[in-house]
C-alpha cells in the first residue's frame, strides 16, 4: 500500500503544505530507510573478514589499510554535503540517487581485478554510504515531527547494532562457503539497495519546492579537502606513515589551512553547506561535541573488543562476532526504550547523561579483562557499554534537530552525523596508537622479566591469532598477558571520554520537543480548509537571508514563517513540484 498522506491543504494552492503521515504510513517509509542504511553498514563492515582473502586474489599487502581507510575517508567527507543537497534537489530525489551509487560501486568492487579498482570502487561506496547514513534521519524529521520521532529514530539506532555483528558474521560465512567467494562480500548488499530504492519510490510522497539556488561548491571543496586531509592522517598514520613524519605535518597543516578556508567560504556564501549560524546554536554545539566524543568511544571499543576475544581468548571471528550479542542486544533494547518514553513523556536530556555514563562504566568495567576472565563477565561488561550506546545516539541527533528551524534540519543533521564520524576516525587511530605503544612496552618488560628476547619488530610482527595460540607455552602466556593488559588501557583511556561526552550533554537545555499541535499543524480533518486557520509558529526563525528549501518541503509553520505566501515562496520564486 502507498503511503498517501493527509495534508493541511490542497497541493499546488497558496497555502500547501507537507503531509500528516499516519503511523502505518511512517513504518512503511522507516522500512525503506532502514534497509538504506543497514546496506551501506554492512557492506563496511562485512569486508573485514574477507581482507586476507581478497589480499591473496588480488594481491597488493601495501595497499591493504586503503581498503578500509578509502571508504570511511569518503563517507565522513561527503555526509555535510549530502544534506545540503536534499535541500536543494529534494530528500527523495537524493537518497535514490545515493542508493544508486552504492548498488555501482558494490557491483564494481566486486568485479575488480587489481587492488587498485577495489580501492576506487570503495571510494564512491563511502560516498554512498555518507548519503544513507545522513539522509534517513532527515527524511523521518520530514515525516514525523520531534515529540513522536523517539519512537522511531530508536528503530533506526537498532539498525546500527545488528549491522555491527550481521557484518563480520555475513563476511566469515561468504568467505568460508567455497560455492560464493569474497567477490559476494560486495554483491550481497545489492539486493537490499533495490528493494530500499523500490519501497522509498513507492511509499515516500514528500512535496517539493524547486529553489533557484546554486551549490556551495568553494565551500564543499575546502570542507572536503580539509576533511579528506585529515582523515588520511588519522587512517594511515602509524601505518604508511609515522607518526612522527613529513606526511603527518604535512596532512595536519594542509587540513588546518582547508578547514580555514572553508569557515570563510561558508561565511562569505549565500547558501552554505554548513550555515556558520548553526555554531552560535548552543544545542548544535554541544550535540555535535557530543557525538564526536560518543563516536571515539563507540568505534573505539568496537574496533577492539574482537582482537581480545579473537587474540586472548582464542575465539574464531565468526565467535568473536557472536559474542558481541549482548553489547548490540543492549543496545537494540535501550535504543527502541528510550525512544518510546521520549516520545510519551518529550523528556530527552536525562538519556543522553545517564547513557553516556554507562558507557563509561562500561569502558571501566571491560578494562579489567584478563586472560582468565569469564565470558560470561565479558558479556555483562559489553551488554552495559551497549545500553549506554543505545541511550545516547539517536536522542543527541534529535535533540539537535529539535532546536533549529526546520530550514536548517538537514544541515544540522548532516553535521551531527558527520562529527560522530570524525569522532569514530579520531577514536580508532588513538586507541589504536595507545595500544601498539602499549603492547610493545609491556611485552619488553615481560620479556626481560623471563630472560627472554624480544622478537624483532615487538608485537607487530607476533602473527595472527593461530600462530599466537601455536607458540611455545611460556612465550604465548607472555603474549597474551602482554595484550590483555595493553587492551586494558585503551579501555580506560575511553571511560574519561565517555565522561566528556556526558558533561556536554549535561550542559544542553531541554527544550520541549515539538510536537504536531505544538507546529500549528492542524488536524487531518482540516483537509483543504482556509489556510487561514493553520496556527502560527511557536518557534521562530532567525532571518538567514536566504530562502531555505527545507521549511518547504516539510511544509511546517514552525520555521516562523506563517502565511500562505511561505508554501509558494516569496516574489512567487518557487515552483511548487510534488511527489518529488
Amino acid at each position: 500500500m502507498t503511503a498517501q498522506p493527509t495534508t493541511d491543504a490542497q497541493p499546488g494552492s497558496a497555502g500547501a503544505t507537507a503531509p500528516r503521515f499516519t503511523h502505518k504510513q511512517v513504518l512503511e517509509i522507516l522500512v525503506g530507510l532502514m534497509l538504506g542504511m543497514l546496506t551501506s553498514m554492512v557492506a563496511t563492515s562485512v569486508v573485514g573478514t574477507a581482507l586476507p582473502t581478497i589480499v591473496g586474489t588480488l594481491g597488493g599487502q601495501d595497499q591493504l589499510s586503503w581498503v578500509a581507510s578509502a571508504t570511511l575517508l569518503t563517507m565522513t567527507a561527503s555526509t555535510p554535503i549530502w544534506g545540503k543537497l536534499s535541500d536543494l534537489f529534494g530528500r527523495k530525489l537524493m537518497f535514490q540517487i545515493a542508493i544508486l551509487f552504492f548498488i555501482a560501486s558494490s557491483l564494481a568492487a566486486g568485479f575488480s581485478q587489481n587492488m587498485g579498482q577495489l580501492i576506487a570502487a570503495r571510494a564512491v561506496q563511502g560516498i554512498a554510504a555518507g548519503g544513507l547514513a545522513a539522509l534517513p534521519q532527515v527524511i523521518l524529521g520530514d515525516v514525523v515531527e520531534p515529540r513522536e520521532r523517539g519512537r522511531y529514530s530508536g528503530y533506526m539506532g537498532a539498525v546500527f547494532g545488528v549491522s555491527t555483528v550481521a557484518g563480520p558474521l555475513l563476511g566469515g560465512f561468504i568467505v568460508d562457503a567455497d560455492w560464493l567467494g569474497w567477490r559476494w562480500c560486495f554483491w550481497i548488499s545489492v539486493p537490499l539497495a533495490v528493494i530500499a530504492f523500490a519501497v522509498i519510490q513507492k511509499v515516500l510522497k514528500l512535496p517539493f519546492v524547486k529553489r533557484d539556488s546554486k551549490v556551495d561548491w568553494w565551500g564543499a571543496t575546502f570542507l572536503t579537502g580539509g576533511t579528506t586531509a585529515l582523515m588520511l592522517v588519522l587512517s594511515l598514520g602509524g601505518k604508511e606513515f609515522d607518526w612522527n613524519s613529513a606526511w603527518t605535518y604535512g596532512l595536519s597543516a594542509a587540513s588546518l589551512v582547508l578547514f580555514g578556508l572553508a569557515v570563510v567560504a561558508e561565511r562569505r556564501a549565500a547558501d552554505p553547506i554548513l550555515p556558520p549560524r548553526l555554531f552560535r546554536n548552543r544545542a548544535f554545539v554541544l550535540s555535535s561535541i557530543a557525538s564526536l566524543l560518543v563516536g571515539a568511544a563507540m568505534f573505539g571499543a568496537m574496533m577492539f573488543l574482537p582482537q581480545y576475544l579473537q587474540i586472548v581468548k582464542g575465539m574464531s571471528p565468526t565467535n568473536s562476532g557472536l559474542m558481541t550479542l549482548p553489547m548490540v542486544l543492549g543496545l537494540l533494547a535501550a535504543s527502541i526504550t528510550t525512544g518510546r518514553i521520549v516520545t510519551r513523556t518529550g523528556r530527552w536530556k536525562i538519556f543522553p547523561v545517564i547513557g553516556m555514563l554507562l558507557v563509561a562504566a562500561g569502558l571501566l568495567l571491560l578494562s579489567r579483562l584478563h586472560v582468565d576472565t569469564s565470558l560470561v563477565v565479558v558479556g555483562v561488561d559489553m551488554a552495559v557499554l551497549g545500553i549506554g550506546l543505545g541511550s545516547s545516539m539517536q536522542i543527541l541527533i534529535l535533540a539537535a534537530q529539535n532546536a533549529v528551524p526546520r530550514a536548517d534540519m538537514a544541515t544540522t543533521t548532516a553535521g551531527v552525523s558527520f562529527f560522530r564520524s570524525m569522532g569514530g576516525a579520531v577514536g580508532v587511530a588513538a586507541f589504536g596508537s595507545i595500544l601498539a605503544n602499549r603492547l610493545g612496552t609491556e611485552l619488553a618488560e615481560r620479556f626481560a622479566a623471563a630472560h627472554i628476547k624480544v622478537p624483532a619488530g615487538g608485537g607487530a610482527t607476533l602473527g595472527s591469532p593461530e600462530e599466537i595460540h601455536n607458540l611455545p607455552g611460556p612465550i604465548m602466556n607472555i603474549v597474551l598477558e602482554s595484550f590483555s593488559d595493553a587492551m586494558d588501557r585503551v579501555f580506560e583511556f575511553g571511560a574519561p571520554v565517555a565522561v566528556l561526552a556526558a558533561v556536554a550533554a549535561l550542559l544542553m537545555k531541554e527544550i520541549p520537543l515539538r510536537s504536531a499541535a505544538a507546529a500549528g499543524a492542524p488536524a487531518p480533518a482540516t483537509v483543504g480548509g482556509s489556510p487561514a486557520a493553520v496556527a502560527p509558529a511557536v518557534t521562530p526563525q532567525p532571518a538567514t537571508g536566504s530562502r531555505e528549501p527545507g521549511s518547504r518541503e516539510t511544509g511546517s509553520h514552525a520555521s516562523g514563517r506563517p502565511g500562505p505566501r511561505h508554501a509558494a515562496g516569496r516574489g512567487g520564486s518557487g515552483r511548487h513540484k510534488k511527489n518529488r
